[in-house]
C-alpha cells in the first residue's frame, strides 16, 4: 500500500462515489473496499477494490479509515461500529435524525481519544464562504448586524435521490435536515450560536411526513439577527446568504455543486463611506473551481496523519448545529405537537 491509508466507503451512490474520485487523488489515501445495499452481492471490481452489499461486512476488512455515506437512520450506527473497530471516521451531513443520534456517537468518540472524526459540512471549504469568513474575522467591514439566507431545490426528490428522504422514521426530518442544515451551519459559522429561535415548519406543498418549507427568525445574545428559508419549492434552486455588517455586506450567491443547478458562485463585497446614499462601492468575486470535496478530504487525511485536532466539522460542530436544527423544528408549537403525537408522547 506505499504507506497509504486504506480506505472502506459505506454507502456508494452518488456521494460516495464522489468521496472515491477525491480520495483516489489524494496521495496518501486509497480506497480498497466499498458497500451498498443496490450492489446485489460482494464482490471485487476490476480494479481491485472489493464490494459488499452491507456495511457490516464491510468492516471486516484490513482499514484505516471509514467514510459513511449512508441514510441518516443508519448513519451513526456505522459510525459508531467503525470507531469501534479503530477507525478513523468521516461521516456524511447530517450526522443522524435527531439529537439523540449525534449524542450517541460523541459518546463513543470519547471512548477513543486517539481517532479522529469529521462530518461533512462541505460547504465551509467553498472557496466564496472561506473569503467571506476571512474578510469578517479581519474587522474591516465592522461588526455583524444581520443576515439573511435561502437555501431551496425544487422538490424534496431529486433526480440522484431515493424516496427514504420523505420518510421520518428513516430522515428525521425534510428539507431543513437534508439540505438546510448547511445553511445552519454556516449561520453559526458567521454569527455564533443563537439563543432565540422563533419559525413556521410546513409540508402542504409535497405533503409528506416531513417538512418542505421552514421558516425561522434567530437572536444571538449580542443582538445579531439571522433569517432563514429552507425551502423544497423553490422551483429554480437557490442558494443566497447575505451578512449585513456595520461598514459594508458581504452576499455570497450561488453555490457550485455536482448538479451544476445553483448557479454561479460568487463574493460580493460592499464597502460603505458613510456617504454613497445606498450605493456602496462594489466588488464581486467570481469562483470557477469546486475544490471544496478535496480540500476537505485533504484536511481530514492530515489530520490523521499529524495528528492534528479537527478544524472544521468536529462532532461538537455537529452536536450544535444539530440542536439548532431541532430548535427550529421545536419553535413551531405545531409541529412540535404532531412530532410527539405520532412519537406516542
Amino acid at each position: 500500500m506505499n504507506g497509504k491509508l486504506k480506505v472502506g466507503i459505506a454507502g456508494y451512490g452518488v456521494v460516495g462515489k464522489r468521496r472515491r474520485d477525491v480520495i483516489d487523488a489524494h496521495p496518501t489515501l486509497q480506497v480498497v473496499a466499498v458497500s451498498d445495499r443496490t450492489l446485489g452481492g460482494d464482490g471485487v471490481f476490476d480494479d481491485g477494490v472489493h464490494y459488499f452489499d452491507d456495511y457490516k461486512k464491510l468492516l471486516s476488512e484490513d482499514l484505516d479509515v471509514l467514510f459513511v455515506s449512508l441514510s441518516n437512520d443508519i448513519n451513526p450506527d456505522a459510525t459508531i461500529a467503525g470507531l469501534e473497530k479503530g477507525l478513523h471516521v468521516f461521516c456524511e451531513k447530517p450526522p443522524g435524525r435527531d439529537v439523540a443520534d449525534i449524542e450517541r456517537v460523541i459518546a463513543c468518540e470519547k471512548q477513543h481519544p486517539t481517532l479522529k472524526l469529521q462530518y461533512g459540512f462541505n460547504h465551509r471549504y467553498h472557496d466564496s464562504v472561506r473569503d467571506a469568513l476571512e474578510i469578517l474575522k479581519s474587522g474591516e467591514l465592522g461588526d455583524v448586524i444581520n443576515l439573511r439566507a435561502v437555501y431551496g431545490k425544487s422538490q424534496l426528490i431529486t433526480f440522484n435521490q431515493t424516496s427514504w428522504r420523505t420518510q421520518r422514521a428513516l430522515a428525521g426530518g425534510g428539507v431543513l435536515l437534508d439540505q438546510g442544515i448547511h445553511m445552519v451551519d454556516l449561520l453559526r459559522l458567521f454569527a455564533g450560536e443563537f439563543a432565540d429561535v422563533h419559525s413556521f415548519i410546513s409540508n402542504s406543498v409535497w405533503n409528506h411526513d416531513v417538512e418542505d418549507n421552514a421558516y425561522a427568525m434567530m437572536r444571538t445574545n449580542d443582538g445579531k439577527v439571522a433569517m432563514l428559508h429552507s425551502s423544497a419549492s423553490q422551483w429554480r434552486h437557490r442558494f443566497g446568504l447575505e451578512i449585513t455588517l456595520t461598514k459594508g455586506a458581504l452576499t455570497l450567491a450561488g453555490i457550485l455543486s455536482g448538479s451544476k443547478s445553483y448557479g454561479d458562485e460568487t463574493l460580493t463585497i460592499a464597502r460603505t463611506t458613510g456617504d454613497d446614499r445606498g450605493n456602496p462601492e462594489e466588488e464581486v468575486r467570481h469562483y470557477e473551481q469546486d475544490l471544496s470535496w478535496a480540500d476537505e478530504v485533504a484536511e481530514f487525511a492530515a489530520a490523521i496523519k499529524t495528528d492534528r485536532s479537527i478544524a472544521n466539522g468536529t462532532s461538537e460542530d455537529a452536536l450544535n448545529t444539530m440542536k439548532l436544527v431541532y430548535r427550529i423544528y421545536c419553535a413551531d408549537a405545531d409541529w412540535k405537537a404532531r412530532w410527539e403525537l405520532d412519537a406516542g408522547k
